[in-house]
């Protein structure tokens, strides 16, 4: 079984800081292709842009494997916009790519920012979508 997944930059950020951690996990199973990333040119631009910020000191290489690995195993989805407010307007590619997936598969947002988005079953922390998969496993 596939588990499509708009992955949020902040889960990407902790992966690549900790790799044994459940973030790190999350992008272990997406780069096996168990979790099928779901993105749009958006969504890729800030991924490489927050990566690439000095302070979390990955090398473009590092940068660029990663994107790449993401990049060979998803889906692009062409979101619609949606009328409805979010905390954070950066945030909102995230959930119109989800919302959009979500017309034709089960899909899911995996963030460590739950109280950006709306309250729904399908947007979950990387350990909620940890146990998703191992549930159904």
């Amino acid at each position: 079984m596939k588990y499509y997944a708009v992955i949020d930059t902040n889960v990407l950020v902790s992966a690549m800081l900790k790799w044994k951690s459940i973030p790190g996990k999350i992008l272990e199973l997406t780069f096996n292709g168990l979790i099928v990333p779901l993105v749009n040119d958006e969504i890729l631009k800030e991924y490489r842009e927050v990566l690439s910020r000095p302070k979390f000191k990955l090398t473009r290489e590092i940068v660029d494997n990663l994107i790449n690995g993401i990049m060979e195993n998803s889906v692009f989805v062409n979101e619609q916009s949606l009328d409805e407010y979010l905390p954070d307007p950066k945030d909102r590619v995230f959930y119109e790519v989800v919302m959009e997936e979500r017309k034709n598969e089960d899909a899911y947002l995996v963030t460590g920012n739950i109280k950006h988005f709306p309250i729904r079953p399908y947007i979950v922390t990387p350990r909620e979508m940890l146990d998703i998969i191992l549930e159904e496993n």
